[in-house]
C-alpha cells in the first residue's frame, strides 16, 4: 500500500509538471551542447520540457537585461557569467535560493569555495548555483618544445633551455622565438574588441601581480605592473600572433590551435579536451595544460539562476537540483565539461579519462576572477575599448590606461564603493 501511494504521488507530480516548458537562454559553448543532450533524461524523470536558445556571448546581455526587467521573464532560468554576478543581485533580478537549499538539504559543500564566492553568494545571500568553471591558463604544444632543433637553437640564442615558460617574459619570447623559427604561431590569441581581449589580458595583469582596482576601490589599472602586462602584451600581438588577431574571438582561436597552426594560447581549460580530440583537432594528443606563466590567471565561471519574475520557480529550481546532482555533474565531465565540484574533479573514472583534471582544480581554486559589482558588464566594456585602441597604435598605452582608469572611478563612485 505505501510503495502504491509513492508511485501514484510520482506519477501525480509528473503530470503537474508535464505542461510546463522551460525556457533557457544558453551560451553557444561546449558545456551547453553536453547539457543539451542529457535533456531528455531530465524531461522523462519529470515531465517537465526544456527548450534552449542557444546563441553568442556577445548577445546574451542584451537579451537578457529587458527580460529581467520587465512584468515577466520569458527565460525561466538564468545562466549568469560572472561578470554579471553583482549586477543582477544587485539590481533584485535574481530569487534568492537560500530557503530553496535549506528545504531540500541541497548539499553546498561539494562545491570549490572560488566558485561560491564568484558565482554562487552576492553581500551574504545565495543567488545562483556554480554550474561551470573556465579558468584560465597556458594550453601548448608538447611536441614543439621538444623538438631536438628547436632546443638546440633556442640554448644557442639565450644561453637557456626550452621549456614550459616560467615568467610572463619568458613565454612572450618563447612565442616570439618560435614564429621566427618554425612555420607556427606563436600564440593564438583572441583580441577581438570587448570581452574576448579582456579575458585574454586579464591573465597578463593578474600574472604581473596587477588589479583593475585595489582594497578601496580606487582604480590600479594604469599602474606600473598594468603599463608592463600591456607592454608585453601588445608585444606578443605584433611578434607572436597570427595576422589579424585583433579580430579574432575565442572560436578564431581555438580554430588556429586545433589546426596546428600555434605553439599556444592563453585560454579555458576546457579547451583542453577539445584539443585532445582527435575529431576536432589535429594536434590530439600533443597538448598540455600549465597555469598562467608568472602568476594566477584569471577565473571565470557561470553559475544557474532563477529570475525573480518567472512564473516557474518550483520547476525551475528542480532543473537546477537534477543538472547539478553529481550523476549528471559526472556525466557532463566524462563528456568534456568543466567541472565546479570537488567530488567530480577527483572522481576516480573522471580523472582516469581526463589526468589534468585535478590541475584545472588547482586552477580553478587559485585563479582570480575579475571585481563583480554593479557595473562590471561596462566595466569590461571600458576596458576592452581602451585595449584595442593601444592594439592598434591609437592611443598609447599610458593614455589608453589613463582614460580607462577614469572611467572605472566613476563607476565605483556610482556603485557606492569609493572609500
Amino acid at each position: 500500500m505505501r510503495r502504491c501511494l509513492v508511485a501514484l504521488l510520482v506519477v501525480l507530480s509528473i503530470v503537474a509538471f508535464s505542461s510546463v516548458t522551460l525556457r533557457i537562454l544558453m551560451e553557444d559553448v561546449p558545456e551547453t551542447h553536453i547539457i543539451k543532450a542529457l535533456l531528455p533524461e531530465f524531461e522523462a524523470k519529470t515531465g517537465i520540457k526544456v527548450e534552449f536558445e542557444i546563441v553568442q556571448y556577445m548577445d546574451m546581455h542584451t537579451k537578457l537585461v529587458p527580460q529581467l526587467m520587465s512584468p515577466e521573464c520569458q527565460y525561466h532560468v538564468l545562466q549568469v557569467d560572472n561578470y554579471w554576478a553583482g549586477e543582477f543581485p544587485a539590481a533584485g533580478w535574481l530569487e534568492p535560493l537560500d530557503e530553496y537549499v535549506k528545504r531540500d538539504k541541497f548539499d553546498l559543500s561539494v562545491y570549490l569555495p572560488s566558485m561560491l564566492q564568484m558565482v554562487g553568494y552576492y553581500q551574504g545571500k545565495l543567488y545562483m548555483i556554480p554550474m561551470y568553471n573556465y579558468a584560465m591558463g597556458l594550453i601548448y604544444r608538447k611536441d614543439v618544445l621538444e623538438d631536438e632543433n628547436l632546443k638546440r637553437k633556442y640554448r644557442e640564442k639565450y644561453g637557456k633551455e626550452l621549456s614550459v615558460p616560467r615568467t610572463l617574459e619568458e613565454y612572450v619570447q618563447i612565442c616570439e622565438f618560435i614564429q621566427q623559427n618554425t612555420e607556427l604561431y606563436g600564440s593564438a590569441m583572441q583580441a577581438q574588441r570587448g570581452d574576448p581581449i579582456v579575458m585574454e589580458w586579464s591573465n597578463f595583469l593578474f600574472a604581473l601581480g596587477g588589479d583593475y582596482y585595489d582594497e578601496k576601490w580606487r582604480p590600479r589599472i594604469n599602474d606600473e605592473k598594468a603599463i608592463k602586462a600591456t607592454e608585453l602584451y601588445i608585444r606578443l600581438l605584433k611578434n607572436g600572433a597570427p595576422p589579424g588577431a585583433t579580430a579574432f574571438n575565442l572560436d578564431d582561436a581555438f580554430r588556429v590551435m586545433s589546426q596546428g597552426k600555434a605553439f599556444s594560447m592563453i585560454s579555458y581549460n576546457w579547451m583542453l579536451a577539445q584539443l585532445n580530440d582527435p575529431e576536432k583537432s589535429k594536434v590530439a594528443g600533443e597538448v598540455a595544460l600549465e597555469p598562467m606563466p608568472g602568476g594566477v590567471g584569471l577565473n571565470g565561471g557561470w553559475g544557474w539562476a532563477i529570475p525573480k519574475n518567472s512564473k516557474h520557480k518550483e520547476e525551475a529550481w528542480k532543473f537546477i537540483k537534477w543538472v547539478e546532482s553529481f550523476e549528471i555533474a559526472k556525466k557532463r565531465a566524462l563528456m568534456g565539461g568543466a567541472p565546479t565540484r570537488f567530488d567530480v574533479f577527483t572522481d576516480e573514472e573522471v580523472v582516469q579519462r581526463y589526468p589534468w583534471y585535478p590541475k584545472v582544480m588547482w586552477l580553478v581554486m587559485y585563479a582570480k576572477p575579475v571585481p563583480e559589482f554593479l557595473y562590471s558588464a561596462q566595466m569590461i566594456e571600458i576596458v576592452g575599448r581602451e585595449l584595442s585602441l593601444a592594439a592598434a597604435g591609437e592611443k598609447s598605452i599610458k593614455s589608453a590606461l589613463d582614460t580607462a582608469a577614469k572611467e572605472l572611478e566613476k563607476l565605483a563612485r556610482m556603485a557606492g564603493l569609493l572609500k
